[in-house]
C-alpha cells in the first residue's frame, strides 16, 4: 500500500476531472436519450443494489466503498453498454473481498447472493432469473483489473472523519450522521473528484449543521480549499434534492430499459476477445 494519499495511485490516476467523465458518459446519453438525471438514478441505483450483496455477505463498509468505486471508475471510462451492471456490481465486490483483505467469497457464494438478493430486494427491476455464471464473473474480474490498470488501493474518507471528529470533540451522533453522508457521496460522482479528506470534511460539515453545533473557527482554521468542500456540499444536497421526488420501484425498470443494451460479449470493443488473441497467436 502507497505510504500515503499523496503518494498513491488513488491521487496521481483516479482523481479525476469532470470533463473527461462526462465524455463517455454523454456518449450513452447521446445513444440511448436518457437525461443526465436519469443516468444518475442508475448510478444510484447499482451502488444500492451493491449495498445490499455486500451486507448480505457480511462485508464490512469499507469493502462495499471500495466495490462501489470500482464500479463507477469502470463506467467513467466505459460505455454502460460494453458490460451489463448486473455483471460488474457483483465483480466489483468479488474484486473489493480480496483487495480489502475481507477473505476470498466462494464461486458458489457470489452467485447465490446475486440471485436471492435480485429476487427478494430489486424484483421490481431484475424480475428475471440471474443469468450469469462464476465464469462470466472472473472474466469481468480480469477486464475491471484491467481497466483500473491494477491501481486497487482505496483511500476512503472514514478514517479522516473519526480523526476529524475526535479533534472537535464532537457526539457520536455527528459522526454518525457525517458517516452516512459519506455513504451517501457513494451514489454520486464525488469519490471520482476528490480528495478522501475533503469528502470527509464535508460530510463533517453537513453534520454539524443537522445536529446545530458550531465549529465554524476549527474549519476556518484548516489549510484547506473550502471552495471544493462547498462543491463537494452542493453536490450532496443535490442528491437529497433528488432523491425527494424520486421512487425508485415505480421508476427505475423503465430508466433501465432505455439504458444502452449489452453486447454479447463482456469485453468492451477497445479490448480484444480471447478468440481475436488466439489468431493474432
Amino acid at each position: 500500500m502507497a505510504g500515503n494519499f499523496w503518494r498513491s495511485s488513488h491521487y496521481s490516476q483516479w482523481v479525476m476531472d469532470r470533463q473527461d467523465i462526462l465524455k463517455v458518459r454523454n456518449q450513452d446519453l447521446q445513444s440511448s436519450k436518457l437525461t443526465e438525471s436519469e443516468y444518475q438514478k442508475i448510478m444510484i441505483f447499482f451502488a444500492n443494489v451493491i449495498q445490499s450483496l455486500g451486507e448480505s455477505l457480511k462485508m464490512r463498509q469499507q469493502v462495499i466503498a471500495t466495490a462501489t468505486v470500482y464500479f463507477k471508475r469502470f463506467y467513467a471510462k466505459h460505455s454502460l453498454k460494453s458490460v451489463d451492471p448486473f455483471l460488474l456490481a457483483p465483480t466489483s465486490l468479488f474484486l473489493a473481498s480480496k483487495v480489502e483483505e475481507f477473505g476470498v467469497i466462494s464461486n458458489n457464494r457470489i452467485i447465490g447472493t446475486c440471485q436471492s438478493v435480485l429476487k427478494s430486494k430489486f424484483s421490481f427491476a431484475y424480475p428475471q432469473e440471474y443469468q450469469y455464471k462464476i465464469n462470466q464473473v472472473l472474466e469481468c474480474e480480469f477486464l475491471l483489473l484491467e481497466v483500473m490498470d491494477c491501481s486497487l488501493i482505496l483511500y476512503h474518507p472514514y478514517r479522516s472523519l473519526v480523526q476529524y471528529v475526535a479533534d472537535i470533540r464532537a457526539e457520536d451522533k455527528v459522526l454518525q450522521a457525517a458517516w452516512r453522508i459519506i455513504n451517501d457521496t457513494l451514489r454520486t460522482d464525488i469519490p471520482l473528484l476528490y480528495p478522501p479528506f475533503l469528502i470527509a470534511l464535508a460530510g463533517l460539515q453537513i453534520a454539524c449543521v443537522i445536529h446545530k453545533r458550531d465549529f465554524k473557527g476549527w474549519f476556518a482554521e484548516l489549510n484547506v480549499d473550502m471552495d471544493k468542500i462547498s462543491e463537494i456540499t452542493r453536490q450532496i444536497l443535490a442528491l437529497y434534492d433528488l432523491w425527494q421526488n424520486y421512487d425508485e420501484k415505480q421508476e427505475i425498470l423503465a430508466i433501465l430499459n432505455k439504458m444502452p443494451k449489452t453486447k454479447v460479449s463482456s469485453r468492451p470493443s477497445s479490448q480484444p476477445n480471447e478468440a481475436q488473441l488466439q489468431q493474432q497467436s
